[in-house]
């Protein structure tokens, strides 16, 4: 019997590695054609981030315009389209065993749908049972509970047989009302200690490592 028969995984920096392989240098080289000159360090951009979200931290820090914004999604939606993140080892085989045991997984992400489902075709070759990517409406995407709410409405699911597993606090504001556990994917370390703290003060669970939530689950 699964501990969890309803995992809910966040994409970027959970399942794949997107900040420090296409992320931050994407970023670099957008900061280079919005704002010549100025540059950020690889900390700096977690932590901006993480205090800010992405696109107040353009607008707060660097002043960005609306329409500064649109391009700047639109050349990433582009630059991301041509470039696959690589998953972290061992998370392949955490999905498929959840999969072979009668379990689920969903995927709850700002990032778009299409590009979830190709890494996991790519890698994994299997799909999630559903997608809450960036392309649904605001409302439905996170930190909104909807996704949680859609998937309990649509698949039966309890809140205590369901755990989110995401490295950002987003999730946890998703998941707490509806008494949802979250477990902090610290297996990417950023550098950034604030972070930590708050997902590990926050969070139901830590993991340093893919191996040891693999052994929490399923051991």
């Amino acid at each position: 019997m699964l501990k969890y028969p309803c995992l809910v995984l966040d994409h970027d920096d959970t399942v794949v590695q997107t900040l420090k392989t296409l992320s931050y240098p994407f970023w670099c080289l957008e900061l280079e054609q919005f704002r010549p000159g100025k540059t950020m360090s690889l900390q700096d951009y977690v932590m901006e981030c993480y205090h800010w979200g992405f696109a107040d931290m353009c607008r707060e820090i660097f002043r960005f315009t609306d329409e500064e914004l649109a391009q700047e999604h639109k050349q990433w939606t582009e630059y991301i389209h041509q470039n696959t993140p690589e998953p972290f080892p061992g998370i392949e085989q955490i999905i498929r065993r959840q999969k072979e045991a009668g379990g689920k997984i969903f995927v709850v992400s700002h990032s778009s749908s299409d590009t979830i489902s190709r890494d996991y075709a790519v890698h994994f070759g299997i799909q999630p049972d559903a997608i809450y990517g960036w392309d649904r409406p605001a409302h439905e995407r996170k930190p909104n509970p909807f996704p949680l709410l859609d998937i309990m409405e649509k698949y039966g699911f309890q809140p205590e047989e369901i755990l989110v597993v995401d490295d950002m606090q987003l999730a946890c504001q998703m998941a707490e009302p509806l008494g949802v556990k979250v477990a902090f994917a610290g297996w990417d370390d950023m550098g950034v200690p604030q972070q930590r703290r708050d997902m590990e003060e926050r969070c139901a669970f830590t993991f340093d490592s893919v191996e040891e939530f693999e052994k929490f689950l399923f051991d």
